[in-house]
C-alpha cells in the first residue's frame, strides 16, 4: 500500500508515538485523523500538521465516540485505509504494597479497559469501515496496534500494563486471520524503552539507567523510529499477523 492520499486514523495521536507517527504519515502524503482526549493539544497538532490533519476528541473505550470519529473522518477525507492504535496508559503498582495491602482492582480494570479493550473496540469498528473499501492489490486496509516488550517480560509493578500489552500481542494473529479474507492486515509493534515525553521528563539518572540495559544502540528509542516502522509495515504488504519488537535487543530485567 502506497502512502500518498491514504487516510490514517491514529489513537493517542497528539503525543508520543502517535504524534511521531502522524508527522511521518503527513510527510509521506497521507491524511491523518487524530483521536485523543486533549482538545487543546489536538488543536495545536492540527495547526502544526496543516490541512492533511484533523482532530476528534475520542474516548477509545466508548463505541459511540469511535463511531462518531469514523463518520467525521469519512466526511472529511473519505475511506480510512490505515489505523494505528497508540492510546494507552502505564500505571505502576505491586500486587501487595509494603503494608500488605492488595493492589486496586479499579486501577487494574482501568488499564485493561483503555489499553486492551479500547484497542479492540477501535479495531472492530475500523475493520467494519475498511470492509467497505475498494480492494486494491488484495488490500483494503492495514491495522497496527501498539504492544510492548512488557507484554513478554513485565517488570515488578507492571502486572496491569504487562497483562494489557500481552493481550494485544495475543490479539494480533487471530485478528489477522479473521480479517484476511477481506484484505485487511493486522500487525503489532512491541516497543522497548522509547524517548517519549513521559520518559524524557524523568530525571537524567533514570533515563541513563534505562538506556544502560539496552544492548545496542545503548540509548532510548526514538519515536521517529517507531513511526518509520509503521510506515514500512503499511508499505510492505507481506507483513501480516506479526508482533515486531523494536527494542535494541533489550530483554527487560525484573526491575
Amino acid at each position: 500500500m502506497q502512502l500518498s492520499n491514504q487516510t490514517a486514523l491514529i489513537t493517542g495521536g497528539c503525543s508520543g508515538l502517535g504524534h511521531a507517527t502522524a508527522k511521518a504519515l503527513v510527510a509521506a502524503g497521507a491524511n491523518v485523523v487524530l483521536l485523543d482526549l486533549n482538545e487543546k493539544l489536538g488543536a495545536q497538532r492540527v495547526s502544526e500538521l496543516g490541512e492533511q490533519a484533523m482532530f476528534v476528541r475520542t474516548d477509545v473505550t466508548q463505541q459511540l465516540d469511535v463511531e462518531a470519529a469514523l463518520d467525521k473522518a469519512y466526511a472529511r477525507f473519505g475511506a480510512i485505509t490505515v489505523c494505528v492504535n497508540c492510546a494507552g496508559i502505564a500505571p505502576a503498582g505491586r500486587i501487595l504494597d509494603k503494608a500488605g495491602n492488595p493492589a486496586s482492582l479499579e486501577d487494574f480494570s482501568k488499564t485493561i479497559n483503555i489499553n486492551l479493550i479500547g484497542t479492540f473496540n477501535v479495531c472492530r469498528l475500523v475493520a467494519a469501515s475498511m470492509a467497505g473499501n475498494e480492494m486494491v492489490d488484495e488490500a483494503r486496509g492495514v491495522i497496527i496496534n501498539t504492544a510492548s516488550i512488557a507484554g513478554y517480560e513485565g517488570q515488578i509493578g507492571q502486572t496491569a500494563y504487562a497483562a494489557s500489552k500481552a493481550g494485544i500481542i495475543g490479539l494480533t494473529l487471530p485478528m489477522a486471520r479473521d480479517l484476511a479474507p477481506l484484505g485487511i492486515r493486522v500487525n503489532s509493534i512491541a516497543p522497548g524503552v522509547m524517548g517519549t515525553p513521559l520518559l524524557l521528563a524523568m530525571p537524567q539518572n533514570v533515563q541513563d539507567a534505562l538506556s544502560a540495559n539496552v544492548p545496542n544502540p545503548k540509548r532510548l528509542g526514538f519515536p521517529e523510529e517507531f513511526a518509520s516502522l509503521v510506515l514500512h509495515i503499511i508499505q510492505n504488504g507481506y507483513i501480516n499477523g506479526e508482533t515486531i519488537r523494536l527494542d535494541g535487543a533489550l530483554r527487560m530485567p525484573p526491575k
